[in-house]
């Protein structure tokens, strides 16, 4: 029985797809994620009091680093020749917390989608890393795909409910 599976051969055993046949085109990619904690943790973050260093600059640099790992991490994602990754961190003093944005470009032959929440949970697991001396009652949540531009399904916008 054939499955309809993209990642299933004939005999349903797992494959990566061949995107050898698809045309290259421009594609974009934004995901976002939260992380959650205390006051006290939040404020040595903001005041760089922290004893591992910057914090939100570290998560950055680990977000851009996991986005380029994506393929060693996800089994069926492809190697990907990334033309851009940019991080933004928007502070939440009334959470308090931070949310985390990642946005991958490329021209090619498949999307980044998996790149952008890839880099959102290395650099939110980051963060927690670094500050979970000070609360380790931190929560990581919706990590999420926001955008996407690029290739065959169109794009896609994250309608805020």
């Amino acid at each position: 029985m054939k499955s309809n599976l993209t990642h299933l051969d004939e005999k349903n055993k797992p494959k990566m797809v061949d995107v050898g046949i698809k045309d290259e085109t421009e594609r974009v990619a934004v995901a976002s994620g939260i992380i959650k904690m205390s006051k006290e943790a939040y404020e040595a973050i903001i005041n760089q009091t922290t004893k591992k260093g910057a914090v939100l600059h570290t998560a950055v640099v680990a977000a851009i680093m996991g986005t380029k790992k994506t393929p060693d991490l996800i089994p069926m994602c492809h190697p990907l020749l990334l033309t851009s990754i940019n991080c933004d961190i928007e502070e939440l003093p009334d959470l308090p917390g931070f949310k985390l944005y990642v946005t991958c470009k490329l021209k090619g032959r498949t999307g980044v989608e998996m790149e952008a929440l890839t880099g959102v949970s290395i650099g939110l697991l980051t963060i927690y890393d670094m500050v979970k001396a000070i609360d380790k009652g931190m929560i990581i949540e919706n990590i999420q795909l926001e955008k996407k531009s690029g290739g065959k399904s169109g794009d896609f916008i994250r309608k805020n409910i």
